[in-house]
């Protein structure tokens, strides 16, 4: 996991990785996140737009 030393030329790590295992980390997090909070606004639709 070197992909920041790769694109931007910069080794803020030391080029160890564990700069760019936090930002997987914390985009997961936001991925888990944004998917709980949107599951109550599919639910509402499925059930506006649910075959009678």
């Amino acid at each position: 996991m070197d992909f920041i030393e790769r694109i931007f030329g910069v080794s803020p790590d030391g080029g160890d990785g564990s700069l760019e295992g936090l930002w997987l980390a914390a985009l997961a997090v936001a991925v888990a996140v944004a998917a709980i909070a949107i599951r109550p606004r599919i639910a509402a639709w499925r059930a506006r737009h649910r075959r009678r």
